[in-house]
């Protein structure tokens, strides 16, 4: 006996559609997401059930309680899940009910799932980065407070700019904002100290990310995000779908004659992006091969577009140490040869006119 449940599944509510093999009568119900109300509905089932939601839901909650239960829970891709739709209209039974029908008719788009662990590890990269970006709204609070001092322009992270803040001629209520200030960006200082450290820790005791950390730009917060946000990398095929999983690859728009390739799609993780970013620019210091193909990139099509195939180049880079289970000092011995013999053959096959 198996029962497959389709799940409109809400913040606060879903939409279920059920059928049970043995009568195939289909069933539909709606549940308010209280705790106990939804252990005692999905209680009722027995032998081999199967839950299938779309993607992009908050249900970790719901996901654990299913476990426990011993049922299986299926995460669909929500564009392919569309896609598949037979009608236009659009409502809560009709989408429950959309994927009951393409779970009874094995087509439903199942999401490689993230291991537990890879998912705390990306929370905490994730609260660091927010820490991080209300820092940065700090400095310039505090900026805001010294240009209006009449203070000359300098960098508000140094300790010395801070005292000078301090002692400068503001008034009452400038004066307990920027004590308020500095007293936040002490206790978020302290807190991304500690993230730091443990990011440190972690990326230590894993040998992926290690490995990772061999490659010039690619520092702990990087190899981290990239070893748990790819996983497992056997499931991609060539370099061009990671770079469509990253969100790194050009969305082309092209029809008859007319032939545009546009920005970049932001399909992936936004945190794994900006890394990424920040470890192109980091590598070009080191990198000479990189940094050349960075200047002639710049010289053809500016700046911006240069540092996204910056970027991009460190991620297929890490595809490939990834998947052939390689530091980056035996990618460049490889790349090396590769690059000798297809000289050679280039030579003997095409050689000079005279």
């Amino acid at each position: 006996m198996t029962v497959y449940i389709g799940d409109d599944f809400h913040p606060h509510q879903q939409t279920v559609c059920y059928m049970d093999t043995t009568d195939g009568e289909i069933h539909r119900r709606e549940l308010k997401h209280d705790h106990a109300q939804i252990r005692e509905f999905y209680s009722q089932f027995n032998g081999d059930v199967v839950i299938g939601l779309e993607a992009g839901n908050p249900c970790r909650w719901f996901e654990k309680m299913m476990s426990e239960l011993g049922h299986r829970v299926l995460f669909g891709d929500a564009k392919e899940i569309r896609l598949l739709a037979r009608s236009r209209h659009k409502s809560d039974p009709r989408d429950a009910e959309h994927l009951l029908d393409l779970l009874l008719r094995n087509e439903f788009p199942v999401l490689w799932r993230r291991p537990e662990q890879s998912e705390v590890i990306l929370e905490q990269l994730r609260f660091r980065h927010a820490l991080v970006q209300q820092r940065t709204r700090i400095y310039n609070h505090l900026q805001a407070l010294a240009h209006t001092a009449g203070l000359p322009k300098r960098s508000m992270k140094s300790i010395s700019a801070k005292d000078q803040l301090k002692e400068a001629d503001l008034s009452q209520t400038q004066m307990d904002q920027c004590d308020h200030w500095l007293g936040m960006l002490k206790d978020i200082d302290s807190r991304i100290k500690r993230l730091d450290q443990w990011a440190a820790r972690a990326a230590a005791a894993d040998s992926i990310a290690s490995r990772l950390g061999t490659q010039p730009g690619v520092g702990v917060l990087t190899a981290l995000c990239l070893t748990h946000t790819l996983g497992d990398v056997s499931r991609f095929r060539t370099s061009r779908q990671v770079t469509a999983y990253v969100g790194l690859d050009p969305v082309e728009k092209s029809s008859g004659s007319r032939h545009h390739i546009g920005r970049i799609s932001k399909a992936g993780s936004p945190l794994l992006r900006f890394l990424l970013l920040q470890a192109g620019q980091a590598a070009l210091k080191s990198d000479a091969q990189l940094r050349q193909f960075y200047k002639q990139l710049c010289h053809r099509r500016g700046h911006a577009i240069a540092k996204v195939a910056a970027a991009r180049k460190v991620l297929v880079r890490s595809y490939i140490m990834l998947r052939d289970k390689i530091n980056y000092a035996e990618y460049l011995r490889r790349g090396v040869v590769v690059g000798r013999s297809d000289l050679a053959v280039r030579f003997v096959q095409q050689p000079k006119s005279r």
